[in-house]
């Protein structure tokens, strides 16, 4: 059931709430949550979609924020709130109100979301795309428990992840890291079937994609290794290879769907590691409300950290080779350091006498 409402309020929604619950024969209220989507309105659908498939698992009221360009001055210095209210089998198994906001009303969207919010229920926020770069100092994310971004979303998503690190609030997290959380599972798992020291760790995986930095994060921060970023084609995340004292641990997924886990010693078996759905990550995100320390921990390691150990170069044939000049220029510092101090010791000990 779908109710139009045009130039209305806060109280005319909630009054088109309970008459539409009426008319399907639902007057109680059974959700417990209350989900607002910050979007636009290209990609309003799809975050609506992904959000009635998750409601099946968590029974929400979905609140679509949509804020319309005002094209003219004269556009922009008047306000105007058009809502959906959607119940029943067109809003999966809550309530769903579409907002568009016009005018001077886009500033204030936490005044108009906020008369709507189920009581004494939590709030999760949602920003599909165009992120606040603090979202617990957003209007609409300081009203909530849970801050949902996706740094994928952003057009540079590795460095988007130092804005998050910079920002990060309790509360915060990332569909970017959600993604990761198969990967996470199987990785630990395999750790566990040996008694192996990790001595180094490589996460391959297509270029621009923050889940293969927030896994080598994570593999860096938790393991204290050295942590190499490779590029491949895709798609996602494709390979993390750990060497360890035992022999190598390799996941590789070349396909987006099927992966294999080798570990030394054993047959290789091949393991289901599909790339999920927007749905099925927003009902990840939904089963827990509180802060994730173990995320926070993976992205204050620092995407700079990655990368930073040299490789060691195979010794060369014949005469021993030269210093790297990179270690040459680091060395040259102290080395002009300890030229000076052997000149002045000989004045020194005259002084002394």
């Amino acid at each position: 059931m779908k109710i139009d409402l045009t130039d209305t309020t806060a109280g005319d929604i909630n009054k088109a709430l309970v008459q539409g619950r009426r008319a399907i024969g639902t007057p109680a209220v059974g959700m417990v949550l209350t989900l607002v989507i910050v979007t636009d309105e290209e990609n309003a659908y799809d975050a609506l979609k992904a959000a009635n498939d998750a409601s099946r698992e968590h029974p929400s009221r979905t609140l679509v924020v949509i804020k319309r360009v005002s094209r003219t001055p004269r556009d922009r210095t008047s306000s105007r709130l058009d809502a959906e209210v959607r119940v029943g089998a067109d809003a999966g198994t809550g309530e769903t109100v579409v907002l568009r906001l016009y005018g001077e009303v886009v500033e204030h969207a936490d005044s108009v979301v906020l008369p709507l919010l189920l009581p004494d229920a939590p709030v999760v926020v949602w920003w599909p795309v165009n992120a606040p770069l603090d979202p617990a100092q957003d209007p609409l994310g300081a009203l909530a428990q849970r801050r949902v971004t996706d740094t994928y979303a952003a057009e540079q998503p590795v460095r988007e992840l130092s804005a998050r690190a910079a920002a990060y609030t309790p509360g915060d997290t990332d569909l970017s890291w959600t993604r990761i959380t198969p990967w996470r599972s199987m990785l630990a798992a395999a750790l566990d079937q040996v008694t192996c020291e990790v001595t180094g760790v490589e996460v391959e995986g297509e270029e621009f994609n923050p889940s293969c930095e927030l896994l080598a994060m994570w593999l860096a921060d938790r393991l204290e290794v050295p942590v190499k970023r490779s590029l491949s084609g895709g798609p996602g995340l494709t390979a993390v290879r750990m060497d360890t004292s035992c022999g190598p641990i390799v996941l590789d997924r070349a396909d987006g769907t099927l992966a294999t886990l080798s570990i030394e010693g054993q047959p290789a078996r091949a393991v289901a590691l599909k790339r999920r759905e927007t749905a099925e990550l927003i009902a990840e995100e939904l089963r827990r409300l509180d802060p994730d320390d173990t995320y926070a921990s993976a992205l204050r390691y620092g995407v700079e950290r990655l990368n930073t150990v040299p490789e060691q170069q195979p010794a060369a044939s014949g005469p021993a080779a030269g210093p790297e000049p990179v270690e040459e220029a680091a060395k040259a510092p102290a080395k002009k350091a300890a030229a000076k101090t052997a000149k002045k010791a000989p004045a020194r000990k005259a002084a002394a006498k």
